[in-house]
């Protein structure tokens, strides 16, 4: 996206056999094979050669992989640059989100988040895309936002069928990522045992209201929820095996077990670790989740799928809105099925 917008890019890669394709082809052999890249792309190997004199930085890795990757490129990436983590999740262990990471490892650094709903194959396409760039806003920022990271790293990566919208609210555009990818993997696991529309619709909503108790105990805004980082993130993902989050909880529906999904390769999928560590900061901040914490069961701790969401289901029967604070016992909480 950036390079179409007229950008100059520079991608760094682990693998020296890809950075060699890349620049000999125009093709990444590990990534959308079929897809060219725009010619002038320059990959390498070299973390210094990647980062010299550059204006801005994404960093996408998988998250368990961010903090290494800023250890690395600390020291050779030019002063002030802002970085904007792609990655979507929390640490493990330390319960920070990914931009909290970064700014330990990269002091000094403005540090914010892309994210929203963008299947890479189909924004490459050129099928009309839209994600959200959130940076934090200080006063500097505010009495000229055209100067402000977010705004810049925008106007750098929009283009004729991409485009990103600007947000200060950092936390909550990355809870709706991390969480979005669990309740995936719950939409997976339900239409994989054999349930259909609406059932996905009940976990969506209840995902929504999910990221939106976590994001308030952050001290993020609801609005962020029922944007493209929040709403279209997880609708999008919510809805295609093209998700891999998605497509790991459909194979377990079906009965497969974790170690067969994707035909026993190992593909990444978020959601699976952060269903722990999105449980582990809600249960810091005291908030419930209870989709969240039914998948991890299921992935983490052995319990039954059909029972677990049988007891879902079965949970107090609760008011919308919440601030009418009712709750009233289901009367299948012992022993219910999952509904037909």
């Amino acid at each position: 996206m950036a390079r179409r917008a007229g950008r100059d890019v520079r991608l760094w890669v682990r693998d020296e056999a890809i950075a060699e394709a890349i620049n000999a082809t125009s093709h990444n052999p590990a990534y959308l094979p079929d897809i060219p890249l725009p010619e002038g792309i320059a990959a390498t190997t070299d973390m210094a050669d990647a980062l010299r004199e550059t204006d801005v930085v994404l960093l996408v890795v998988p998250s368990a992989a961010v903090r290494e990757i800023c250890a690395q490129a600390a020291p050779h990436l030019p002063k002030g640059v802002p970085v904007a983590l792609c990655a979507k999740g929390i640490e493990e262990g330390s319960g920070y989100l990914m931009t909290q990471v970064a700014e330990e490892e990269l002091p000094g650094h403005p540090v914010g988040v892309l994210s929203g709903p963008t299947f890479a194959a189909e924004a490459v396409k050129r099928h009309p895309t839209a994600a959200t760039v959130a940076f934090p806003f200080g006063r500097d920022d505010r009495l000229a936002p055209e100067k402000s990271p977010a705004a810049r790293l925008s106007v750098t990566l929009s283009g004729l069928n991409f485009r990103t919208h600007i947000s200060d609210d950092v936390a909550g555009v990355e809870i709706c990522g991390a969480v979005k990818n669990v309740i995936a993997i719950a939409c997976g696991m339900m239409s994989g045992a054999g349930f259909a529309e609406n059932t996905r619709a009940a976990l969506i909503t209840l995902g929504l209201q999910e990221m939106r108790t976590l994001i308030g105990a952050l001290g993020g805004r609801d609005e962020t929820v029922m944007g493209l980082a929040g709403l279209g993130d997880l609708s999008l993902t919510c809805s295609s095996t093209t998700s891999r989050n998605m497509a790991l909880g459909t194979q377990l529906g079906q009965g497969i077990p974790r170690a067969e999904c994707f035909e026993g390769r190992p593909v990444v999928v978020e959601g699976e670790l952060n269903a722990i560590n999105v449980c582990d900061l809600a249960a810091r901040l005291g908030v419930a989740m209870p989709v969240t914490e039914t998948v991890r069961a299921i992935l983490h701790d052995g319990a039954d799928l059909q029972a677990s969401f049988a007891a879902l289901w079965a949970r107090p029967l609760l008011a919308e809105p919440d601030t009418m604070a009712l709750a009233f016992t289901h009367p299948m909480a012992e022993g219910s099925e999952v509904p037909e």
